[in-house]
Protein backbone atom coordinates (compact mmCIF):
# COMPACT_ATOMS: atom_id res chain seq x y z
CA UNK A 1 0.00 0.00 0.00
CA UNK A 2 1.21 3.91 -0.73
CA UNK A 3 1.94 5.80 2.06
CA UNK A 4 0.48 8.95 1.32
CA UNK A 5 1.38 12.43 3.96
CA UNK A 6 -1.42 12.79 6.99
CA UNK A 7 -4.50 14.50 6.02
CA UNK A 8 -3.46 18.45 6.33
CA UNK A 9 0.00 18.48 5.40
CA UNK A 10 1.93 18.87 2.57
CA UNK A 11 5.18 18.93 0.65
CA UNK A 12 6.85 22.01 -0.38
CA UNK A 13 8.67 20.53 -3.60
CA UNK A 14 11.36 21.91 -4.63
CA UNK A 15 9.91 24.02 -7.24
CA UNK A 16 8.12 26.26 -4.77
CA UNK A 17 11.00 26.58 -1.99
CA UNK A 18 12.38 29.76 -3.77
CA UNK A 19 9.08 31.56 -2.90
CA UNK A 20 8.88 30.22 0.69
CA UNK A 21 13.37 31.45 1.14
CA UNK A 22 11.94 34.79 -0.33
CA UNK A 23 9.67 35.60 2.09
CA UNK A 24 11.43 33.96 4.97
CA UNK A 25 14.43 35.93 4.11
CA UNK A 26 12.81 39.27 3.39
CA UNK A 27 10.89 38.77 6.73
CA UNK A 28 14.25 38.03 8.72
CA UNK A 29 15.80 41.19 7.01
CA UNK A 30 13.42 43.36 7.77
CA UNK A 31 12.65 42.53 11.37
CA UNK A 32 16.65 42.85 11.71
CA UNK A 33 16.32 46.93 10.41
CA UNK A 34 14.07 47.31 13.67
CA UNK A 35 16.22 45.61 16.16
CA UNK A 36 14.24 42.42 16.57
CA UNK A 37 16.59 39.11 16.93
CA UNK A 38 15.48 35.91 16.00
CA UNK A 39 13.91 33.04 18.56
CA UNK A 40 12.94 29.51 18.75
CA UNK A 41 11.46 27.59 20.95
CA UNK A 42 9.95 23.94 20.96
CA UNK A 43 7.48 22.33 18.89
CA UNK A 44 5.82 21.04 21.94
CA UNK A 45 5.05 22.25 25.16
CA UNK A 46 2.99 21.40 28.52
CA UNK A 47 -0.84 21.91 27.66
CA UNK A 48 -1.10 24.17 30.87
CA UNK A 49 0.97 27.09 29.25
CA UNK A 50 -1.71 26.79 25.95
CA UNK A 51 -4.65 26.80 28.43
CA UNK A 52 -2.93 30.12 29.79
CA UNK A 53 -1.95 31.48 27.31
CA UNK A 54 -4.35 30.73 24.33
CA UNK A 55 -7.42 30.31 26.85
CA UNK A 56 -9.20 27.46 28.25
CA UNK A 57 -12.52 28.84 26.57
CA UNK A 58 -10.88 29.11 23.20
CA UNK A 59 -11.63 26.65 20.20
CA UNK A 60 -8.23 26.59 19.66
CA UNK A 61 -7.66 24.88 23.02
CA UNK A 62 -10.81 22.75 23.44
CA UNK A 63 -11.03 21.35 19.57
CA UNK A 64 -8.29 22.29 17.75
CA UNK A 65 -5.09 21.07 19.75
CA UNK A 66 -2.87 17.99 19.39
CA UNK A 67 -2.69 17.08 22.78
CA UNK A 68 -1.19 13.49 24.50
CA UNK A 69 0.61 12.32 27.05
CA UNK A 70 4.16 11.69 27.15
CA UNK A 71 5.43 7.97 28.82
CA UNK A 72 5.33 9.35 32.71
CA UNK A 73 1.52 10.41 32.18
CA UNK A 74 2.47 14.26 31.50
CA UNK A 75 0.09 16.72 29.22
CA UNK A 76 2.11 17.92 25.92
CA UNK A 77 0.68 19.73 23.10
CA UNK A 78 1.78 20.69 20.05
CA UNK A 79 2.11 24.43 19.68
CA UNK A 80 -0.90 25.70 17.85
CA UNK A 81 0.70 29.04 17.71
CA UNK A 82 3.92 31.29 18.44
CA UNK A 83 3.17 33.80 21.31
CA UNK A 84 2.82 31.45 24.10
CA UNK A 85 5.98 29.44 23.63
CA UNK A 86 7.74 33.01 23.26
CA UNK A 87 6.33 34.12 26.43
CA UNK A 88 7.24 30.95 28.36
CA UNK A 89 10.69 31.52 27.18
CA UNK A 90 11.01 35.43 27.99
CA UNK A 91 9.94 34.32 31.82
CA UNK A 92 11.68 30.86 31.93
CA UNK A 93 15.04 32.26 31.14
CA UNK A 94 15.08 35.81 32.69
CA UNK A 95 15.26 37.63 29.64
CA UNK A 96 13.23 40.51 31.74
CA UNK A 97 16.86 41.82 32.81
CA UNK A 98 17.78 42.78 29.34
CA UNK A 99 17.30 46.14 28.23
CA UNK A 100 13.85 47.13 27.19
CA UNK A 101 12.19 47.20 25.19
CA UNK A 102 13.31 43.17 24.21
CA UNK A 103 12.46 42.59 20.12
CA UNK A 104 12.26 38.72 19.23
CA UNK A 105 10.68 37.45 15.83
CA UNK A 106 9.78 33.64 14.85
CA UNK A 107 9.31 31.67 11.76
CA UNK A 108 7.21 28.53 12.99
CA UNK A 109 5.69 25.20 12.38
CA UNK A 110 2.49 25.47 13.83
CA UNK A 111 -0.49 22.56 14.52
CA UNK A 112 -4.22 22.42 14.57
CA UNK A 113 -6.74 19.74 14.06
CA UNK A 114 -9.26 21.69 11.98
CA UNK A 115 -10.84 21.86 8.32
CA UNK A 116 -8.83 21.33 5.67
CA UNK A 117 -9.20 23.78 2.70
CA UNK A 118 -7.07 25.88 0.86
CA UNK A 119 -4.51 27.62 2.56
CA UNK A 120 -5.38 26.06 5.45
CA UNK A 121 -3.64 23.13 6.97
CA UNK A 122 -3.04 21.19 10.01
CA UNK A 123 0.68 21.59 10.01
CA UNK A 124 1.21 25.26 8.79
CA UNK A 125 3.85 27.91 9.14
CA UNK A 126 3.80 31.32 10.84
CA UNK A 127 6.08 34.63 11.13
CA UNK A 128 5.74 36.64 14.31
CA UNK A 129 7.46 39.35 16.52
CA UNK A 130 6.62 39.93 20.10
CA UNK A 131 8.23 42.97 21.75
CA UNK A 132 8.09 43.08 25.97
CA UNK A 133 8.94 46.10 28.46
CA UNK A 134 7.16 49.38 26.50
CA UNK A 135 3.78 50.23 27.30
CA UNK A 136 2.84 53.49 25.25
CA UNK A 137 1.52 53.33 21.67
CA UNK A 138 5.17 53.87 20.14
CA UNK A 139 5.72 50.08 19.92
CA UNK A 140 2.38 49.71 18.74
CA UNK A 141 3.24 51.95 15.91
CA UNK A 142 6.37 50.51 15.48
CA UNK A 143 5.27 46.91 14.68
CA UNK A 144 2.70 48.06 12.09
CA UNK A 145 5.03 50.20 10.41
CA UNK A 146 7.30 46.88 10.24
CA UNK A 147 4.73 45.01 8.31
CA UNK A 148 3.99 48.10 6.83
CA UNK A 149 7.78 48.18 5.50
CA UNK A 150 7.73 44.39 4.85
CA UNK A 151 4.73 44.17 2.33
CA UNK A 152 6.19 46.85 0.39
CA UNK A 153 9.75 44.88 0.24
CA UNK A 154 7.69 42.13 -0.92
CA UNK A 155 6.09 44.29 -3.52
CA UNK A 156 2.10 42.75 -2.35
CA UNK A 157 -0.52 45.91 -2.81
CA UNK A 158 -4.18 45.86 -2.40
CA UNK A 159 -4.00 45.49 1.93
CA UNK A 160 -5.40 47.81 4.45
CA UNK A 161 -4.78 48.51 8.07
CA UNK A 162 -7.47 47.80 10.58
CA UNK A 163 -7.38 49.00 14.33
CA UNK A 164 -9.42 48.80 17.00
CA UNK A 165 -9.00 48.93 20.99
CA UNK A 166 -10.75 46.55 23.11
CA UNK A 167 -9.58 48.57 26.21
CA UNK A 168 -8.11 47.63 29.84
CA UNK A 169 -9.56 45.05 32.16
CA UNK A 170 -11.22 48.47 33.77
CA UNK A 171 -13.47 50.11 30.94
CA UNK A 172 -13.95 46.13 29.54
CA UNK A 173 -15.84 45.23 32.84
CA UNK A 174 -18.04 48.19 32.11
CA UNK A 175 -18.78 47.45 29.06
CA UNK A 176 -19.63 43.66 29.58
CA UNK A 177 -22.63 44.79 31.21
CA UNK A 178 -23.63 47.42 28.59
CA UNK A 179 -22.99 44.10 25.54
CA UNK A 180 -25.09 41.77 28.22
CA UNK A 181 -27.67 44.40 28.09
CA UNK A 182 -27.79 44.39 24.34
CA UNK A 183 -27.43 40.48 23.70
CA UNK A 184 -29.98 38.68 26.22
CA UNK A 185 -33.00 39.36 24.22
CA UNK A 186 -30.64 37.41 21.53
CA UNK A 187 -29.78 34.59 23.56
CA UNK A 188 -32.11 32.10 21.33
CA UNK A 189 -31.02 33.09 18.20
CA UNK A 190 -27.43 32.94 19.22
CA UNK A 191 -25.55 30.12 18.88
CA UNK A 192 -25.31 27.35 21.63
CA UNK A 193 -20.95 28.45 21.85
CA UNK A 194 -21.91 32.34 21.91
CA UNK A 195 -24.46 31.55 24.98
CA UNK A 196 -21.98 30.13 26.69
CA UNK A 197 -19.51 33.06 25.80
CA UNK A 198 -22.48 35.80 27.22
CA UNK A 199 -21.86 34.80 30.76
CA UNK A 200 -17.84 33.67 30.77
CA UNK A 201 -16.66 36.41 28.26
CA UNK A 202 -19.46 38.29 25.98
CA UNK A 203 -16.27 39.74 24.17
CA UNK A 204 -15.66 37.06 22.15
CA UNK A 205 -19.64 36.90 20.89
CA UNK A 206 -18.48 39.78 18.74
CA UNK A 207 -15.69 37.42 16.91
CA UNK A 208 -18.05 34.73 16.20
CA UNK A 209 -17.90 33.01 13.08
CA UNK A 210 -22.00 31.89 12.61
CA UNK A 211 -23.93 33.92 10.69
CA UNK A 212 -26.75 34.37 12.71
CA UNK A 213 -24.15 35.71 15.53
CA UNK A 214 -22.60 37.69 13.08
CA UNK A 215 -26.14 39.63 12.12
CA UNK A 216 -26.72 39.89 16.01
CA UNK A 217 -23.50 41.73 16.66
CA UNK A 218 -23.31 43.87 13.79
CA UNK A 219 -25.59 46.01 15.53
CA UNK A 220 -24.13 45.78 19.03
CA UNK A 221 -22.54 48.60 20.93
CA UNK A 222 -18.61 49.31 20.18
CA UNK A 223 -16.30 49.00 22.98
CA UNK A 224 -14.47 51.59 21.64
CA UNK A 225 -17.18 54.16 22.37
CA UNK A 226 -16.62 52.97 26.04
CA UNK A 227 -12.89 53.15 26.61
CA UNK A 228 -11.65 54.80 30.07
CA UNK A 229 -9.74 57.72 29.61
CA UNK A 230 -6.40 56.39 29.85
CA UNK A 231 -7.60 54.06 27.15
CA UNK A 232 -8.54 56.38 24.98
CA UNK A 233 -5.74 58.28 25.03
CA UNK A 234 -3.67 55.17 24.29
CA UNK A 235 -5.58 54.77 21.38
CA UNK A 236 -5.64 58.25 19.95
CA UNK A 237 -2.23 58.55 20.45
CA UNK A 238 -1.36 55.49 18.14
CA UNK A 239 -3.52 57.33 15.61
CA UNK A 240 -1.14 60.25 15.90
CA UNK A 241 2.26 57.66 15.59
CA UNK A 242 0.39 56.46 12.42
CA UNK A 243 -0.14 59.37 10.69
CA UNK A 244 3.44 60.63 11.52
CA UNK A 245 4.49 57.46 9.68
CA UNK A 246 2.28 57.79 7.02
CA UNK A 247 0.26 55.21 7.98
CA UNK A 248 -3.61 55.63 7.08
CA UNK A 249 -5.58 52.83 9.36
CA UNK A 250 -9.25 51.89 9.03
CA UNK A 251 -11.26 52.04 12.71
CA UNK A 252 -13.08 48.57 12.95
CA UNK A 253 -14.94 48.04 15.55
CA UNK A 254 -15.13 44.37 15.03
CA UNK A 255 -11.41 43.51 15.34
CA UNK A 256 -11.53 42.19 19.05
CA UNK A 257 -9.26 39.80 21.17
CA UNK A 258 -11.83 37.77 23.99
CA UNK A 259 -8.86 37.02 26.42
CA UNK A 260 -8.50 39.22 29.35
CA UNK A 261 -4.64 39.75 28.76
CA UNK A 262 -5.23 41.19 25.71
CA UNK A 263 -5.95 45.16 26.08
CA UNK A 264 -5.47 48.46 24.00
CA UNK A 265 -4.57 47.72 20.24
CA UNK A 266 -5.50 45.29 18.43
CA UNK A 267 -4.71 45.02 14.53
CA UNK A 268 -5.16 43.45 11.21
CA UNK A 269 -3.79 43.87 7.72
CA UNK A 270 -6.70 43.10 5.26
CA UNK A 271 -6.50 41.86 1.44
CA UNK A 272 -8.53 44.03 -0.77
CA UNK A 273 -7.87 41.92 -3.55
CA UNK A 274 -10.95 40.24 -5.23
CA UNK A 275 -11.11 36.97 -4.74
CA UNK A 276 -8.74 36.62 -1.82
CA UNK A 277 -10.36 38.88 0.11
CA UNK A 278 -10.04 38.28 3.92
CA UNK A 279 -7.27 38.63 6.90
CA UNK A 280 -3.59 38.25 5.95
CA UNK A 281 -2.27 38.94 9.35
CA UNK A 282 -3.18 40.14 12.96
CA UNK A 283 -1.42 41.38 16.35
CA UNK A 284 -2.66 43.01 19.81
CA UNK A 285 -0.98 43.99 22.72
CA UNK A 286 -1.52 41.39 25.84
CA UNK A 287 0.32 43.24 28.47
CA UNK A 288 -1.62 40.80 30.88
CA UNK A 289 0.20 37.66 28.87
CA UNK A 290 3.77 38.00 30.90
CA UNK A 291 1.90 37.79 34.50
CA UNK A 292 -0.63 35.30 33.59
CA UNK A 293 2.04 32.34 33.50
CA UNK A 294 4.34 33.56 36.25
CA UNK A 295 6.32 36.41 35.34
CA UNK A 296 6.16 40.02 36.60
CA UNK A 297 3.72 42.34 35.21
CA UNK A 298 5.42 43.20 31.49
CA UNK A 299 3.29 45.11 29.15
CA UNK A 300 3.99 42.72 25.21
CA UNK A 301 2.74 43.68 21.94
CA UNK A 302 3.06 40.97 19.36
CA UNK A 303 1.38 39.46 15.63
CA UNK A 304 1.53 36.16 13.98
CA UNK A 305 1.16 35.92 9.79
CA UNK A 306 0.48 32.67 8.31
CA UNK A 307 2.60 31.53 5.49
CA UNK A 308 0.74 29.99 3.42
CA UNK A 309 -1.97 32.71 3.34
CA UNK A 310 0.59 35.31 2.85
CA UNK A 311 2.19 32.90 -0.39
CA UNK A 312 -1.46 32.85 -1.31
CA UNK A 313 -1.72 36.32 -1.59
CA UNK A 314 1.30 37.16 -3.48
CA UNK A 315 0.31 34.54 -6.31
CA UNK A 316 -3.21 36.28 -6.48
CA UNK A 317 -1.14 39.38 -7.04
CA UNK A 318 0.87 38.11 -9.83
CA UNK A 319 3.94 38.98 -7.41
CA UNK A 320 7.29 36.66 -8.14
CA UNK A 321 10.45 37.14 -6.25
CA UNK A 322 12.75 39.49 -7.01
CA UNK A 323 15.67 37.17 -7.50
CA UNK A 324 13.98 35.05 -9.10
CA UNK A 325 16.79 31.93 -7.79
CA UNK A 326 17.42 28.77 -9.07
CA UNK A 327 20.71 28.35 -11.48
CA UNK A 328 22.03 31.38 -13.19
CA UNK A 329 24.56 29.45 -15.31
CA UNK A 330 24.55 25.75 -17.07
CA UNK A 331 27.92 24.86 -18.35
CA UNK A 332 27.44 22.49 -20.90
CA UNK A 333 30.07 20.11 -22.49
CA UNK A 334 30.77 16.57 -25.02
CA UNK A 335 33.11 14.07 -24.12
CA UNK A 336 35.97 15.67 -24.55
CA UNK A 337 35.34 18.31 -22.44
CA UNK A 338 33.93 16.97 -19.16
CA UNK A 339 36.49 17.78 -17.02
CA UNK A 340 36.80 20.70 -18.05
CA UNK A 341 33.70 22.17 -17.73
CA UNK A 342 33.37 20.07 -14.16
CA UNK A 343 36.85 22.52 -13.68
CA UNK A 344 34.69 25.55 -14.49
CA UNK A 345 31.76 24.81 -12.68
CA UNK A 346 33.88 24.44 -9.18
CA UNK A 347 35.55 27.96 -10.37
CA UNK A 348 32.23 30.10 -11.30
CA UNK A 349 30.50 28.41 -7.75
CA UNK A 350 33.67 30.10 -5.53
CA UNK A 351 32.76 33.07 -6.75
CA UNK A 352 28.97 32.47 -5.47
CA UNK A 353 27.49 32.09 -8.55
CA UNK A 354 24.83 29.45 -8.61
CA UNK A 355 26.04 26.79 -11.63
CA UNK A 356 25.78 23.55 -12.93
CA UNK A 357 27.06 21.16 -15.63
CA UNK A 358 26.27 17.92 -16.74
CA UNK A 359 26.84 14.76 -14.61
CA UNK A 360 24.77 11.73 -16.22
CA UNK A 361 26.27 12.13 -19.72
CA UNK A 362 23.84 13.56 -21.85
CA UNK A 363 23.97 14.74 -25.85
CA UNK A 364 24.42 18.37 -25.83
CA UNK A 365 21.17 18.71 -27.77
CA UNK A 366 19.66 17.07 -23.90
CA UNK A 367 21.60 19.40 -22.48
CA UNK A 368 20.59 22.49 -23.82
CA UNK A 369 16.89 21.34 -22.99
CA UNK A 370 17.62 21.23 -19.75
CA UNK A 371 19.30 24.10 -19.33
CA UNK A 372 16.19 26.36 -21.08
CA UNK A 373 14.59 24.72 -17.97
CA UNK A 374 16.83 24.68 -15.19
CA UNK A 375 18.92 28.20 -15.91
CA UNK A 376 18.79 31.66 -17.04
CA UNK A 377 22.66 31.26 -18.88
CA UNK A 378 24.15 28.60 -20.77
CA UNK A 379 27.49 28.65 -21.77
CA UNK A 380 28.70 25.66 -24.40
CA UNK A 381 32.24 24.33 -23.40
CA UNK A 382 33.52 22.87 -26.95
CA UNK A 383 36.88 21.65 -28.01
CA UNK A 384 37.52 24.76 -29.48
CA UNK A 385 36.18 26.77 -26.40
CA UNK A 386 38.27 25.10 -24.22
CA UNK A 387 41.59 25.66 -26.36
CA UNK A 388 41.45 29.33 -26.75
CA UNK A 389 39.71 30.83 -23.42
CA UNK A 390 37.15 32.33 -25.31
CA UNK A 391 33.37 31.48 -25.11
CA UNK A 392 29.89 32.95 -25.60
CA UNK A 393 27.56 33.35 -22.82
CA UNK A 394 23.86 33.17 -23.70
CA UNK A 395 21.35 35.09 -21.79
CA UNK A 396 17.94 32.72 -22.03
CA UNK A 397 15.92 35.10 -20.99
CA UNK A 398 16.75 38.20 -23.61
CA UNK A 399 18.02 36.01 -26.43
CA UNK A 400 21.57 37.87 -26.11
CA UNK A 401 25.05 37.01 -26.33
CA UNK A 402 28.04 38.26 -25.07
CA UNK A 403 31.84 36.61 -25.56
CA UNK A 404 33.81 35.74 -22.09
CA UNK A 405 37.23 34.60 -21.25
CA UNK A 406 37.58 31.69 -19.54
CA UNK A 407 40.59 32.90 -18.22
CA UNK A 408 39.55 36.59 -16.12
CA UNK A 409 37.37 35.43 -13.46
CA UNK A 410 37.01 38.86 -12.75
CA UNK A 411 35.14 39.58 -15.84
CA UNK A 412 32.92 36.99 -15.14
CA UNK A 413 32.18 38.19 -12.16
CA UNK A 414 31.45 41.38 -12.94
CA UNK A 415 29.19 40.36 -15.29
CA UNK A 416 27.34 38.48 -12.89
CA UNK A 417 27.10 41.31 -10.25
CA UNK A 418 24.28 43.24 -11.33
CA UNK A 419 22.09 40.39 -10.78
CA UNK A 420 21.76 38.95 -14.58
Amino acid sequence: MKITAPKGTRDILPDEVARWQWVERTFAETCALYGYQEIRVPTFEHTELFQRGVGDTTDVVQKEMYTFEDKAGRSLSLRPEGTAGVVRAYVENGLASQPSPLRVYYNITAFRYENVQKGRYREFHQFGAEAFGAAGPAVDAEQIHLLDQYFKKLGLAKTSLHINSIGCPVCRTAYHDILRDYLRPHLGTLCETCNVRFDKNPLRVIDCKVDRCKAITQEAPALLDHLCPDCQNHFDSLRRHLDLLGIEPVIDRGIVRGLDYYTRTVFEFVSKHVGTQGTICGGGRYDGLVESIGGHPTPGIGFALGVERLLMELAAQGVEPSDGGGIRLYIASMEPTRDEAAVLCARIRDMGIAAETDLIGRSLKAQMKYAAKKARHVLVLGEDEAASGQARLRDLSQGTEVDIDLNDLASIRRHFSDGR
